[in-house]
């Protein structure tokens, strides 16, 4: 039976209707094609129709729509009406109404519309519950909460994205080497549980003896008390040695877990694609290297869930805030940034705070409730071993064990308490650590076909190659781009900056696959080859920003080839041109550049980059900018430096600066991802295109032209 509310030239609703309000399903009112002759509304829509197959106000066009499951949509005219009666009453309550039904009409679409039925249970509640508050000021502030709701475009539901759960197959990986230890280390606390049972009994016997010798004054106290006391000093010494057995043994597992946890995940880490790190920041991946590990480790060796991994990912996020401003000091202190950096610190140290104090109130309670419950123990075993005591149903000596006894379940639960708050750590910082452990790259480190040196001809083909990062899928920075690089040729990629010269040189490295189209080495598809002996012995990359590590000079050349001799490292630094410049450090070739190279200048760091590109002797060379970062005299050297380099192999060069690139066999001209133009020097400027005016904006230092985009003819290929 429905309880029903009608007011004058107003809808007949009922509670149903109000549950349906909320439930964002249909309401059940009637349909012009279901009951042409209900006088739905009379004085709103002006006329009825008893036939008609739409109506309407009088001199309007039809705003109703009718669903193909026969659902009445009220739109436009009885919201106006509406809200003309109403004004300003009651839209706060219509606005969230309204937001409520958008947001759940936008996760009921995920499904398809079930078939019409009997309203259910909980729709009968909430009709009832909220009516009083939905129709508190009239029926009609229902209505246009429902037709508000029609209006409002359906919200963006979020892509559900699983939460990391505790990888037990995997944890299992890491302690079978464990097992025995961890065997031993369960015998030895077994015996500490064990000892720590005995102790109480030897306690209750010393209290008899105490009570017999103060209720009967005969024999010698100490001649009673001697082999007892002895024997518990005992058990006091075999139970600190247990314990201290069995938390040593616990504690090697721990950090022995802990080195293999870690460098599984740091080499899982170097496996991930590029895109990966371009989603992730470096302070987030180190904040689970090292602190998710601890904490795992640290619940081993103390052996709100949800709560503390939020509480963990703020901490990751701080982090990470943190390592990108120090990381990036040098622009810091260049646009004196200092107070926005902190402020950015603070606030994420801030909602740490409130996360981590969240999660000490969640524990706390639980450690507090359990202190009251096991104090209320010990009051009641006084309470009621005192009765059996004054009743002489128990002795004194008894009711010691028992309360000793009770005393040490209570500190054990105590300890539990605070065991519970370091597992629930553990086990979120381990599924933190295991959710990275268990990703698997799109292009695998290794794995594919590798062409032998000698027939190694290093001829590079794009043909018909498009690609978006996996950041941004729905911005194409190539498209439909071919080229080809001849064997042994300089081939140079010019134009505006982001037309995707350097995504040329990232798909040529593998760092990415293409999104249509293929890239060729030698007439073989690059994903059908080794990626490592594509990039360890074929390719040599040089960038615009080298990076250096902070070792020795020789370390760092030698990082091309892993293996090199002292003579091969000699050799490529005289071919780099930095043979020179490094002998005259007090220290040579063992000189610590610091920390990325801080101790040398822009040029050494590239001298020093060409060297360990070309350690490998590659058949390909990329340069991407490498030059555009330095001064002239240093342009120069470095310039020389890679001219020699380049003799006899495949280079694509990478420039800014178009002088640098006057020399290139092919120079292809690129604008909004495609070829514009390709040709010499001399035939480009004869053309008076891009490139022409390119080149003479250059010469004016004014800003580079403007490229309209839209689709352009095929240009040859180089």
């Amino acid at each position: 039976m429905r309880v029903k509310l009608s007011l004058p030239a107003a809808p007949v609703v009922t509670f149903h209707h109000v549950g349906a309000l909320i439930s964002g399903r249909d309401s059940g009112w009637p349909c012009p094609r279901q009951a042409a002759t209900t006088p739905l509304l009379p004085d709103i829509l002006g006329r009825q129709c008893p036939a008609a197959e739409h109506w309407h106000p009088v001199g309007t066009e039809p705003d109703i729509a009718v669903d193909p499951y026969g659902n009445c949509r009220t739109q436009k005219v009885i919201l106006a009406y509406l809200r003309s009666s109403h004004g300003r009453h009651g839209s706060s309550l219509l606005r969230a109404v309204a937001q409520l039904r958008s947001q759940l009409r936008a996760h009921l679409l995920q499904a398809p519309p079930a078939p019409r039925q009997r309203p259910s249970a909980w729709r009968w509640v909430g009709g009832i519950l909220l009516g009083p508050v939905v129709w508190s000021k009239c029926p009609r502030l229902g209505l246009v909460a429902l037709c508000e709701a029609e209006e409002a475009p359906p919200a963006c539901s979020r892509p559900h994205v699983g939460e990391s759960r505790f990888n037990w197959k995997l944890f299992w990986q890491f302690l079978r080497p464990h097992l025995l230890v961890l065997g031993a280390a369960i015998v030895l606390a077994l015996g500490a549980a064990l000892v720590n049972v005995q102790i109480p009994l030897l306690l209750g016997q010393l209290v008899e003896i105490v009570a017999k010798y103060t209720r009967d004054h005969v024999g010698s106290f100490l001649t009673e008390s001697r082999h007892l006391s002895t024997y518990l000093l005992i058990l006091y010494g075999v139970q600190g040695l247990l314990t201290f057995g069995y938390l040593v043994l616990l504690s090697r597992i721990g950090e022995r877990m802990a080195v293999d946890m870690r460098r599984a995940l740091f080499s899982n880490l170097l496996q991930q694609d590029i895109a990966f790190f371009d989603a992730k920041k470096t302070g987030q991946l180190v904040s689970r290297l090292t602190t998710d590990v601890q904490e795992f480790k640290s619940s081993f060796k103390l052996v709100i869930s949800q709560l503390s991994r939020q509480c963990q990912e703020q901490v990751a996020r701080a982090t990470g805030v943190a390592d990108e401003a120090l990381g990036n000091i040098r622009t810091v202190r260049a646009f004196a940034m200092e107070h926005r950096e902190e402020e950015r610190y603070g606030a994420e140290l801030e909602e740490s705070r409130c996360k981590a104090e969240e999660l000490g109130r969640g524990i706390a309670l639980f450690q507090g409730l359990s202190n009251i419950a096991f104090n209320c123990m010990v009051l009641g075993t006084l309470f009621i071993g005192g009765s059996l005591v004054a009743g002489q149903q128990l002795t004194g000596g008894d009711l010691m064990s028992f309360l000793v006894a009770s005393q040490t379940v209570q500190r054990s639960m105590a300890n539990l308490s605070v065991l519970f708050g370091q597992v629930v750590r553990g086990l979120s910082a381990g599924a933190r650590v295991f959710e990275y452990m268990t990703l698997s790259p799109c292009i695998p480190l290794s794995g594919g076909c590798c062409v032998p040196r000698e027939h190694l001809r290093g001829a590079i083909t794009f043909h018909n190659v498009s690609f978006s990062y996996p950041c941004r899928p729905g911005f194409p920075v190539l498209r439909d781009f071919t080229l080809t690089l001849p064997p042994g040729k300089i081939v140079a990629l010019v134009g505006q900056s982001g037309g995707g010269k350097t995504t040329v040189a990232s798909l040529l490295e593998r760092f990415y696959d293409p999104t249509a189209g293929v890239v060729t080495l030698d007439g073989r598809d690059l994903r059908t080859l080794d990626p490592s002996w594509l990039r360890g012995q074929v390719i040599g990359f040089i960038s615009q920003e080298p990076v250096l590590f902070g070792t020795t000079i020789m370390e760092n050349i030698r990082f091309g080839k892993l293996g090199a001799t002292d003579e091969e490292v000699y050799a490529a630094a005289r071919e780099a041109s930095a043979h020179e410049f490094i002998t005259s450090f007090p220290e040579g070739y063992n000189t610590l550049v610091g920390e990325r190279g801080a101790t040398l200048s822009g040029g050494q760091k590239q001298r020093l980059a060409i060297a360990r590109a070309l350690i490998k002797q590659p058949a390909v060379l990329i340069l991407d900018e490498a030059t555009s970062a330095l001064d002239s005299e240093s342009e120069r050297v470095v310039q020389e430096a890679l001219d020699r380099a380049s003799a006899g192999r495949t280079v694509l060069v990478i420039a800014h600066r178009l002088s640098t690139v006057r020399g290139a066999h092919h120079i292809v001209v690129m604008a909004h991802g495609q070829v514009c133009e390709v040709g010499t020097h001399e035939e480009l400027l004869k053309k008076g295109g891009l490139y022409a005016e390119l080149i003479r904006r250059q010469a004016l230092d004014a800003p580079a032209p403007e490229v309209p985009r839209g689709p352009r003819n095929r240009h040859p290929r180089s």
